[in-house]
């Protein structure tokens, strides 16, 4: 590996500006969107049944764009009733937009909101330690399980916390989609970052079939027009190779041999579809549901 090549996560800057230009680049999004539509209405059907008041943990809640979502559909499943919506999430960046999204969103008078600025590692320490085991309707973990060290730890852990009826949602890339692939071979020669780790939902899967844990995944597909990464010079492309390959200033950076071996892999049909003069890289999603 050349030793100019260093982790995008080692440039917040960096990193924030290439996920944004994920997020636009693709349908992760309108992927979350659907299911929260088709599929979480049924999922959470029951969760409140009996109860006075719905208790909800989410777990690297971000700039609170999908938790939002995800509480109107609480709401509409259960009007009127008060919700208890806690917040864990390590940058206080992310937090003051959520903060201001909620500000200005309607609706929202029966829900009480806690922010924690903490990992879910701290979370579980601080509550482990003070000995508080609250209990939850509904846990849930948006892409965020590439940063926790000890993932079979950390499910066992959350798993512990769900009340009667409970269900906890965890949201990440499918063991079909591209990455997987990208990861499985490119991996050993792309910077490594301790605080990050490849994970797709064949590995959890696996971790909860270790646990006894039950659950249900669906998978939805979704992509991201990487089109940009094959014009030499494009901003908006380099920052997307900068989001696949976990690398900062990769087009600049990287030996040629990798960078032209991954280019021509990108566009192979295992990773990428072409469609109407596009390359569309297959981003798709997995939901995992597990039950109390």
């Amino acid at each position: 590996m050349a030793s100019s090549m260093r982790s995008l996560f080692s440039d917040h800057s960096r990193y924030v500006e290439s996920f944004r230009r994920f997020l636009s680049s693709s349908t992760e999004h309108q992927c979350m969107q659907e299911f929260m539509d088709q599929k979480l209405p049924g999922i959470i059907a029951r969760i409140g049944d009996t109860k006075s008041e719905i208790k909800i943990l989410s777990i690297g809640g971000g700039a609170g764009e999908i938790d939002l979502q995800i509480l109107s559909k609480v709401q509409a499943q259960y009007p009127g009733i008060h919700i208890n919506n806690e917040v864990v999430e390590p940058s206080g960046e992310q937090i003051a937009k959520y903060k201001e999204l909620v500000a200005k969103t309607s609706n929202l008078e029966n829900i009480k909101f806690v922010w924690h600025k903490e990992t879910s590692s701290e979370y579980q320490n601080r509550i482990t330690e003070k000995k508080e085991i609250q209990k939850w309707d509904f846990i849930h973990m948006i892409q965020m399980l590439y940063y926790v060290k000890d993932i079979p730890a950390t499910l066992q852990f959350f798993h512990s916390l769900l009340a009667t009826n409970a269900k906890i949602l965890i949201i990440l890339v499918s063991g079909t989609s591209g990455w997987d692939k990208l990861w499985k071979k490119y991996r050993s020669r792309l910077p490594q970052y301790d605080l990050c780790q490849y994970v797709t939902s064949s590995d959890l899967s696996q971790m909860l079939d270790k646990l006894g844990i039950k659950y249900e995944c669906y998978d939805l597909l979704s992509t991201m027009d990487i089109s940009d990464c094959f014009i030499d010079g494009n901003e908006n492309g380099d920052l997307l190779w900068d989001f696949l390959t976990e690398t900062c200033n990769f087009n600049t950076t990287a030996p040629p041999d990798l960078k032209a071996e991954i280019m021509k892999d990108l566009q192979e049909s295992e990773f990428s579809i072409k469609k109407e003069g596009k390359v569309l890289f297959n981003n798709s999603l997995s939901f995992i549901v597990v039950e109390a």
